[in-house]
């Protein structure tokens, strides 16, 4: 039976940063990955959103996380020239009802320690975006986009220099507690057996059903998963968007927004729709309900120019009609085993607080004494 220090479980940008901090420290890592690459789920479908932290309820771990994360990985952007914007978002109020909830997101802001929002007339709103209809908007000048992809080539190539090594193609059939460690069971292409001091769970999507392998874990610590699906359309032709433009939400989620990726290209999404399993279909039905979204701030869009996309999943730890969830991380005090960490619901905004989430993997490891 091989010995290792430590398994990651999950080969997306979250392991991957988990991985990477911990080999720096000197630590043996092993990635283990069911897919043939590394990122092909959550991590790569999304919109490639370096996030400010403005939404999130003040003192969750999504806004802590979000704000501290955000500042690790524009200096690690800029350190390892990953390519990247600081695009700036525009929060656009269309109707007068909505200037007041729009305003409320600088406070809300503030509140997590951003403090850079500023208030925006309809006239300033038109000298930053001319086609954009509005009565007014809040700017994010520190949101950004990002190379999703580069960024996670990044992280595995210091995981891999510091000595870490990743399997793919290979998946967990059961991680058994021992006295000094866990016994891990593997099957797939590189099937093994292997004994190891720390355990991380940053399976995303699967996360929940990995946790359910692990012997004598309470299972009411294991919540249960929901799936948003996410549609984005893209835009062909001139791109008129020099920003990220988002609309005031007015569901549960933020909306049809417009978001600019490193090519310049513009997109529109995510429009979230609860499934059962994971499922990266698209439904093209969906244009009509993008077009009236989408003309609410940009009157001028024509049907021809919407183009589908693709489509994303988020790995929900709260339903439809309840609040958004926080982010879960359990370690030795809630569930007892030392050395398992296991990470739930690690959806938006999850690139965005990678890095900082490796920081805070790595002190629960320290902190339990490993």
């Amino acid at each position: 039976m091989d010995q290792i220090e430590c398994v990651i479980i999950g080969a997306g940008v979250v392991g991957l940063s988990i991985a990477r901090a911990l080999a720096l420290e000197g630590r043996d890592v092993l990635i283990i990955e069911k897919e043939d690459a590394f990122g092909l789920h959550t991590s790569s479908r999304n919109s490639e959103v370096i996030h400010a932290g403005i939404y999130y309820p003040k003192n969750s771990l999504k806004a802590q996380l979000c704000v501290k994360g955000k500042e690790l990985l524009y200096e690690y952007c800029e350190v390892r020239s990953i390519p990247h914007k600081r695009i700036g978002k525009l929060i656009v109020a269309t109707e007068d009802f909505e200037i007041e909830k729009v305003k409320q997101y600088i406070a809300k802001a503030r509140d997590n320690g951003v403090d850079d929002l500023a208030w925006l007339s309809q006239s300033e709103v038109r000298e930053l975006e001319p086609e954009v209809s509005s009565v007014g908007g809040v700017f994010s000048p520190s949101t950004g986009i990002i190379d999703s992809h580069n960024y996670m080539l990044n992280l595995l190539g210091d995981a891999e220099n510091a000595g870490a090594v990743v399997v793919y193609q290979t998946s967990i059939a059961l991680i058994k507690p021992k006295e000094d460690g866990f016994i891990v069971k593997t099957e797939g292409l590189n099937a093994h057996e292997i004994k190891a001091e720390i355990v991380v769970n940053a399976a995303g999507l699967h996360a929940c059903d990995v946790a359910k392998t692990i012997a004598d874990l309470d299972e009411n610590l294991i919540p249960q998963p929901f799936y948003a699906k996410a549609h984005y359309y893209s835009l062909s032709g001139r791109n008129p968007f020099k920003h990220l433009v988002y609309p005031v939400a007015r569901k549960a989620s933020l909306g049809v927004h417009v978001t600019v990726d490193m090519g310049g290209a513009a997109r529109f999404g995510p429009d979230l729709d609860w499934i059962d399993g994971i499922d990266y279909s698209f439904d093209n039905s969906r244009e009509e309900l993008f077009f009236d979204a989408i003309r609410r701030y940009w009157p001028s869009l024509n049907r021809d120019q919407l183009q589908p996309g693709y489509t994303g999943i988020r790995p929900k730890i709260s339903g439809p009609y309840e609040p958004a969830a926080d982010f879960l991380i359990q370690s030795q005090k809630d569930h007892r085993m030392k050395g398992l960490i296991n990470l739930f619901g690690i959806e938006s905004p999850g690139l965005t607080s990678s890095l900082a989430l490796a920081e805070m993997v790595s002190q629960l490891i320290e902190s339990n004494g490993q």
